[in-house]
C-alpha cells in the first residue's frame, strides 16, 4: 500500500486504534479526527464536531486516504433520543466529510466509510454477498431502524460530490479483538461465568472477522487502484450462534454453558439498557468481493480466531 498520510475520522475507538497501530508500524502518518483531544504522543489528534467544516478540514489536503469510522454506539436502548444520536452521528459526519473533500485543492485518492453488515436482511439460510445480498429489514430480525440507519449512512456517502476521490462503503461485521467492552470481551466473560450457551433459538447466524484480518482487509482495499464501491468485511466462516458458543466454550476450556431463551434475553437487555436485536438478528454475510479478488484470510474459521485471541489474552 502506497500511502504517506491517512486521516481517520472517529479514530479513537477500537477499530481506529487497531488501524492506527497497523499504519504507524508501516511508517505511515496518521491523523485522527476526534470530538475530544486524545493524550497520545505518537499520533496527531485534531478536534472536530463531526457536523461542521472547520480548521480540521485542512488536514485532508494532500492526504492519501480518508477512513471514516464515526458513529455513536448502538449498544443502547433505542429511545427517541438515542435513535437520533445514532443516525445523526453517522449521516452528518459523512455529509460534512464529503463537503470538505469537495472543497479540498488536493483531496485524498480514496475514502473508506464505515457501514454495517446489518444492512442485509435477516436470514438463516441465504448468505448475503455484495452482488446478490438483499438489503431490507424483516419482522423476524426486528431490525427496521438498524437497516434504515445503514441505508441512510451509505446514501450520504454515495451522494457526496467527490469527483476526484473514490468512495467505498465498508459493511463491517462483528470484529473480534481484545478491546475491553468488545464483543469478544463480553462473550469471554459470559463463558467464564458458565453463561456461554446458545442465545434465543441459537439458529441466528453470526458473521464476524478477526481484528487483524479487518486491518489487513482495509489495507488490501487501499492498495487497489480501482476498488469496488462496497466490501463486506466478514470472514468466510459465518456460523450459527449455537455453534459459535459451542466452539467458544471449547477454546476456553468450558464444557457447559447455560443457554439464554428469548424471554430472559429481553429481561437482561432491559436492565443492561441494550436491545436484543444485537444478539438475535441473523446476519449471514459473505465476503464475496474480498474472496473473488484473492484476499487470503489469516483467520478464516472461528476456532483459529478464538484460539489466537485466547493466547494473546493469556500473554
Amino acid at each position: 500500500m502506497k500511502a504517506d498520510k491517512i486521516i481517520i475520522a472517529g479514530g479513537s475507538g477500537f477499530l481506529g486504534k487497531a488501524l492506527t497501530k497497523t499504519f504507524l508500524q508501516k511508517g505511515i502518518e496518521v491523523i485522527i479526527l476526534s470530538r475530544k483531544a486524545i493524550p497520545e504522543d505518537f499520533v496527531k489528534t485534531v478536534v472536530w464536531d463531526g457536523r461542521t467544516i472547520g480548521e480540521w478540514a485542512e488536514n485532508l489536503n494532500g492526504s492519501s486516504a480518508l477512513i471514516n469510522l464515526t458513529g455513536r454506539s448502538v449498544n443502547c436502548r433505542y429511545t427517541e433520543r438515542h435513535r437520533a444520536e445514532i443516525i445523526d452521528s453517522r449521516t452528518l459526519s459523512t455529509r460534512v466529510l464529503g463537503k470538505a473533500i469537495s472543497q479540498c485543492p488536493s483531496p485524498p485518492r480514496i475514502w473508506l466509510n464505515a457501514s454495517t453488515a446489518t444492512i442485509y436482511k435477516h436470514s438463516y439460510d441465504h448468505p448475503n454477498d455484495e452482488e446478490t445480498g438483499v438489503m431490507d429489514s424483516s419482522p423476524a430480525g426486528r431490525d427496521r431502524f438498524s437497516v434504515e440507519v445503514a441505508k441512510a449512512w451509505e446514501k450520504e456517502l454515495y451522494f457526496a460530490h467527490t469527483a476526484k476521490t473514490h468512495k467505498v462503503a465498508l459493511r463491517i461485521s462483528i470484529v473480534l479483538g481484545l478491546q475491553k467492552g468488545s464483543a469478544y470481551d463480553i462473550m469471554h466473560t459470559l463463558v467464564q461465568r458458565g453463561l456461554g450457551g446458545h442465545m434465543g433459538n441459537g439458529r441466528q447466524v453470526i458473521s464476524w472477522i478477526h481484528v487483524d484480518d479487518f486491518c489487513r482487509a482495509v489495507q488490501w482495499i487501499l492498495s487497489k487502484p480501482s476498488p469496488a464501491n462496497a466490501y463486506n468485511l466478514a470472514s468466510p466462516g459465518a456460523l450459527t450462534n449455537r455453534n459459535f458458543m459451542e466452539i467458544f466454550r471449547k477454546v476456553s476450556g468450558r464444557s457447559f454453558g447455560l443457554p439464554a431463551p428469548h424471554f430472559l434475553l429481553e429481561i437482561a437487555a432491559f436492565f443492561m439498557r441494550t436491545e436484543t436485536e444485537l444478539i438475535l438478528k441473523s446476519r449471514y454475510v459473505s465476503p464475496g468481493r474480498l474472496l473473488s479478488e484473492g484476499f487470503i484470510f489469516q483467520y478464516p474459521d472461528i476456532e483459529s480466531a478464538l484460539t489466537n485471541l485466547r493466547n494473546k489474552k493469556v500473554d
